[in-house]
């Protein structure tokens, strides 16, 4: 998926350097050439990632590869793009003595995983190894939350793709035709994670999806202000908990951040973000969403929140309403009212 010339395990990851242009396209990628290592055990990977501590906090690329990637889906392999490496975490051939000895920087506060949507990895992490993912840069929320920030309006359900991020030159500036071509694999043989050993193709294709996420982290952090990147890890974290619904109610999750002192000296404090989780009746469903999505598309439309609906990965009946107490409570009841019979 790099270029057809490099050796098998390296990558070009880009790195900013201090007089980049901000609308620019990314560095000269030649000098950022780094291994990449395919990870069966846990004795292989950084310490830093594997202690987390405050003393030694890191932000890496993350995502995450498998079949139907959900809670009933197959995590196949979890990618971690450091700046002098990415690590290609094997889950297949690890399995969960080494998802175990990831958990703690996965939950951990001091690492920062930069991921683009992260909501269906942190479901496949919770139901099949029990990790809470914790401690997100979303780039998905973030765009939007920036676009928002400088006056830019943008329509219910128009979510950046990664694609179209990576294109964008505030952010990086690169054509990533690759992708579709990996998707057109998926969809002949849904089960391209699983085989082993790696391919090249495999190899190179896990690895683009990291190796300009820490370049991206970088640019959004230049253009958030205090108040939006407050918002940014606020939604992250509920983002992380959305499809992971279960019996505690998120109790043993890690703690929500707190407003921090210096958003409040930014002007009006903003006002507190929450998760609400509302059940559908069975058959109800169809009366939410509405012809065409009309019905749940005039709510979004009439609500400061984001709405989420599992769909045909699940849970097929809940609706998730994130967003500011008010908002969300607004939705909420929005949506009930479409549940009443008429």
């Amino acid at each position: 998926m790099a270029e057809a010339d490099l050796p098998s395990l390296l990558a070009r990851v880009p790195m900013p350097s201090p007089d980049d242009d901000p609308g620019g396209e990314v560095v000269d990628q030649e000098a950022s050439l780094v291994p990449i290592h395919i990870i069966t055990n846990a004795s292989e990977l950084p310490v830093e990632f594997l202690e987390p501590s405050p003393q030694s906090q890191v932000v890496i690329g993350f995502d995450c590869e498998g079949v139907d990637l959900c809670r009933d889906g197959t995590l196949c392999i979890m990618q971690l793009a450091f700046p002098n490496a990415i690590y290609l975490v094997d889950v297949i051939e690890g399995g969960k003595v080494l998802m175990e000895a990831c958990k703690p920087a996965l939950e951990s506060s001091y690492v920062t995983k930069v991921i683009h949507d992260c909501k269906r990895d942190s479901e496949a992490l919770y139901f099949q190894f029990g990790i809470k993912l914790n401690n997100v840069m979303d780039t998905q929320i973030a765009y939007s939350i920036i676009e928002e920030q400088e006056g830019r309006a943008r329509s219910p359900d128009d979510y950046i793709s990664f694609v179209g991020l990576l294109a964008d030159p505030r952010y990086c500036g690169v054509s990533y035709l690759e992708k579709e071509e990996v998707r057109v694999l998926l969809r002949q043989d849904p089960k391209f994670w699983t085989y082993r050993p790696l391919s090249d193709l495999m190899i190179h294709a896990a690895a683009d999806d990291v190796m300009f996420l820490l370049y991206v982290y970088h640019k959004i952090i230049e253009k958030l202000n205090t108040r939006s990147l407050w918002r940014v890890t606020i939604r992250g974290a509920l983002y992380c908990r959305c499809f992971c619904i279960s019996d505690s109610a998120f109790a043993d999750w890690p703690a929500l951040p707190l407003i921090p002192d210096d958003v409040h000296l930014d002007g009006e404090a903003p006002e507190e973000e929450i998760l609400s989780v509302l059940d559908v009746p069975p058959g109800k469903m169809g009366r939410v969403i509405g012809k065409k999505g009309a019905s749940i598309l005039s709510i979004k439309e009439s609500c400061n929140a984001e709405i989420l609906i599992g769909g045909s990965k699940g849970p097929s009946d809940k609706v998730f309403i994130i967003g500011p107490v008010k908002q969300v409570r607004k939705a909420a009841a929005m949506i009930r009212g479409r549940m009443l019979d008429i």
